[in-house]
């Protein structure tokens, strides 16, 4: 029978391979702290990216330990058992039970680790930690090594390197296994349903903050524990905000309305982006400028596939978007000049996409050695070209306060790449008619 914990317990094999072929030591990675909303109540736990992604485990204050050498072995800390705190607080797993549940060789209560990791440290010749992201952590840690170098004199050795464990994690994290795609495909959808149900509430006179509540209402009666980051829901005006998160104001009829908004599932995010007219009817100009992005994104989607670079499906928007800001008016001078001098910026000012994972924007270098990364097979990236038109003298005034991003979800194929939430409509036809039939 599969270990339910399986695909955590093989990346911590994987993870520590790596360390017993770059000759030992011992990997050491701490979940999140809780942290204080005010006075004595806390925000919502969520476990480190990279802590979930080695063990699964989902209470506060615990760490792993990877350990190489002559006996390889996994340890976690945790929380010991606690009937009162647990009558409180809930259920915890406490180190006997979380052993067999989680599938580590060994588990310890937390309050042990500052003592078991002096230990651990001995003879072994490197940490493998990430230094400089934490500095209580940081400070715990050197604290360590110092208490082993202290028994030089009982011939100890103490390690002698510390090498940064999020830069093997990162590169582990890139590729999406099977069990990771299955969850991200369940996050698209419950997000994709989510912006549904955002076309079908919107209206006149409405508040941006109505249409937010659709959306966490989707989220959570999905079973997502919450957003994957703070919603985007603006209309008019707000849309030309790339960040804009206050939703507080009133939609007004003929304005369009952008929503950016993605769930949380499993520890995985999803993320998406649909503009769409708030009273379900595209005019001329929104049209125009919701098309030429909708081409850009299109083109954007064509380009990514293994073997292409990074770089290559923002090179595609970008030819598009500014053969299209030319042929509106928008600017002057030939496509090439527009790209070649960056002009294009005044109305797409951001890149067409970003790593997507447990984090929205996720773990991985976009470049190696100087070089665009090449695509693969299992990474997931989001491709999401925009269009905002601030009102400004040499803009044509039905352009303005325009504002148009369009996101999809791309989970890179063997023959091309699957966007993994198309099942939030984005044709025109398609948004128009989802809108008029539920008017």
């Amino acid at each position: 029978m599969t270990h339910p914990y399986a695909p955590f317990i093989a990346r911590r094999q994987r993870l520590l391979d790596h360390i017993q072929q770059t000759g030992g030591g011992v990997a050491i990675i701490p979940t999140a702290p809780e942290v204080v909303r005010n006075r004595d109540a806390h925000f919502p736990f969520r476990p480190d990216s990279y802590f979930h992604y080695l063990t699964g485990f989902p209470e506060p204050e615990a760490v792993l330990v990877l350990v190489g050498g002559d006996n390889p072995r996994s340890i976690l800390f945790c929380r010991e058992k606690n009937e009162e705190r647990e009558i409180w607080d809930g259920y915890r797993w406490g180190p006997e039970a979380a052993t067999a549940q989680f599938g580590v060789n060994e588990a310890h209560a937390i309050a042990y680790f500052d003592e078991k990791i002096v230990e651990l440290l001995a003879d072994q010749p490197t940490i493998h930690f990430a230094m400089g992201h934490d500095a209580a952590w940081d400070k715990r840690i050197i604290d360590a090594l110092g208490r082993v170098r202290e028994k030089t004199r009982a011939g100890i050795t103490a390690p002698g390197a510390i090498a940064d464990i999020h830069a093997v994690l990162d590169e582990m994290r890139l590729i999406k296994d099977d069990f990771e795609q299955n969850i991200m495909r369940k996050a698209a959808q419950i997000s994709a349903g989510a912006h549904r149900r955002a076309m079908r509430a919107s209206a006149p006179d409405r508040f941006e903050y109505e249409i937010e509540a659709e959306l966490l209402h989707a989220f959570r009666s999905a079973g997502s524990p919450f957003p994957a980051y703070s919603s985007i829901v603006a209309s008019g005006p707000n849309a030309c905000v790339l960040h804009y998160v206050t939703n507080d104001r009133r939609m007004r009829d003929g304005e369009l309305l952008l929503i950016d908004a993605g769930c949380e599932l499993d520890g995985y995010a999803s993320d998406i982006t649909r503009t769409f007219p708030v009273n379900g009817t595209f005019s001329g100009a929104q049209r125009d400028i919701y098309n030429l992005v909708l081409d850009a994104q299109r083109a954007a989607a064509e380009a990514t596939r293994p073997g292409a670079l990074w770089n290559d499906p923002h090179d595609a928007a970008v030819a598009v978007l500014a053969q299209g800001m030319v042929d509106l008016g928008l600017l002057k001078g030939s496509v090439d000049e527009v790209i070649e001098k960056g002009d294009y910026r005044r109305f797409y000012m951001h890149r067409t996409g970003h790593w997507l994972g447990m984090d929205v924007h996720d773990a991985g270098e976009y470049k190696v050695h100087g070089d665009w990364r090449e695509l693969e097979p299992g990474m997931v990236l989001t491709i999401e070209p925009g269009c905002y038109i601030r009102p400004a003298d040499d803009v044509p005034e039905a352009f303005w306060n325009i504002g148009v991003r369009i996101e999809d979800d791309a989970l890179v194929t063997p023959e091309g790449c699957e966007l993994i939430t198309a099942d939030a409509p984005k044709t025109i036809d398609d948004i128009e008619a989802l809108m008029r039939d539920t008017a």
